[in-house]
């Protein structure tokens, strides 16, 4: 009979999306560096890969938004408190895709960081917001947090109300900062292939309009109507429908290569979570999954996206970067279904609700570059203790 061993973890909500919370030192020394060892023991923990596709025997929910792991462990770069790595667990297959970052969760890293003792005391104030500098090193970017302290604790429940999350609680507002992903293959470029939009050609699709840009999470935007949508549609109008979900993937990986993020096309299979796909469209009336009215007036366009393979119940908080990133810079498909122009700031309608995120965008020598996206999320400690996995999880 194989053992059980137990890992110091934390269950924590970030944004839309939940995932298991590790401090680099509490893991198993095998898997405290990068390989074969640290993806078999995270697919045990989330249990992954499940054929039924519902992660019964482990801590994934069974969805893209609840399928993740972090590990934090304290920075060495100057200027930044904590290093954050995030992983997104395939649900059916044996792999863990390090490519991009959770926004989402980037909301709960501060607050894990205060609290596991990663944040050096003295920059933590007995009441006020602590400041916490993270080092987000799955793409090389830095995040700054700003979390509420009350009576030197991390501050939790609040009246703040994030759509797609049923409870208000304390708001965290987050800074990326220079968020254009420098990805390998697309040169660094916020756009890589050098336009603002593209004609797409995707093999029984069609020639599709289409801003491919790096910034938050690589993501391509294309338009609601050229694929048959209004850009209000909820879950059920698309995870239902298995030649829509293949139309979508097959649009995410020919623009994965147009992009520069893969060299051919069967390489999109083990690259999971970047990039992106979002289609856009001009503000309109409609019913969130809640059953709250979004009004017309209260939003400035509409923007559904796909994560790992499937609409997302919100939005990723890392596509949000890149939709207001794309709809401050004028002539993009995301500045144009919001009514072009320039700004600062966007709100846009989302299945569960609307959502705002504000970017700092300017030209120089006809380059555009932000110097920091900012958005409101919120955080909360679900569970803490350990998780248990069979001895064998270490054997990859």
């Amino acid at each position: 009979m194989m053992a059980q061993i137990k890992i110091l973890a934390t269950y924590m909500r970030g944004g839309t999306s939940k995932g298991v919370f590790f401090r680099l030192q509490d893991l198993p020394e095998a898997a405290q560096a990068p390989g074969p060892v640290r993806d078999a023991l995270l697919l045990r923990v989330i249990g992954s890969p499940d054929p039924y596709a519902k992660q019964i025997d482990g801590m994934g929910g069974a969805t893209s938004s609840t399928s993740k792991t972090v590990i934090l462990s304290k920075s060495s770069r100057p200027d930044h408190d904590v290093d954050y790595l995030f992983g997104q667990v395939s649900i059916d297959k044996p792999f863990v895709d390090w490519s991009g970052n959770c926004g989402n969760l980037s909301s709960a890293v501060g607050a894990f960081a205060i609290s596991g003792g990663l944040v050096d005391a003295s920059r933590v104030p007995r009441n006020g917001v602590a400041v916490v500098r993270i080092w987000q090193a799955n793409i090389g970017k830095t995040i700054i947090a700003h979390i509420p302290i009350t009576d030197g604790a991390v501050q939790e429940t609040g009246d703040f109300e994030l759509d797609g999350v049923t409870f208000p609680a304390a708001e965290v507002q987050l800074e990326f900062m220079d968020p254009a992903a420098e990805e390998e293959g697309a040169g660094g470029a916020m756009f890589p292939t050098g336009n603002l939009v593209d004609d797409l050609e995707v093999p029984g699709v069609g020639t599709l309009k289409a801003t491919m840009i790096n910034a938050g999470i690589p993501t391509i935007f294309v338009n609601a109507d050229a694929i048959g949508y209004t850009g209000t549609e909820l879950q059920e109008a698309i995870n239902g429908d298995s030649k829509a979900l293949a139309m979508f993937e097959t649009i995410r990986a020919y623009g994965a290569v147009k992009m520069g993020l893969i060299g051919n096309l069967d390489e999109a299979a083990t690259r999971q979570h970047t990039p992106k796909v979002a289609f856009v469209a001009p503000p309109k009336s409609y019913a969130a999954s809640s059953g709250k009215q979004v009004a017309q007036g209260d939003i400035d366009l509409l923007v559904r996206a796909l994560s790992m393979g499937k609409l997302h119940h919100a939005m990723m908080g890392t596509a949000a970067v890149a939709i207001g990133t794309a709809a401050a810079i004028p002539g993009t498909l995301v500045n144009l279904a919001a009514g072009g122009g320039e700004r600062n700031a966007v709100r846009f309608g989302h299945p569960s609700g609307t959502l705002r995120v504000g970017a700092e965008a300017v030209q120089q020598d006809g380059q555009w570059s932000v110097t920091k996206a900012i958005m409101s999320r919120s955080a909360r400690v679900l569970m803490e203790g350990w998780v248990r996995v069979p001895e064998e999880a270490l054997k990859p």
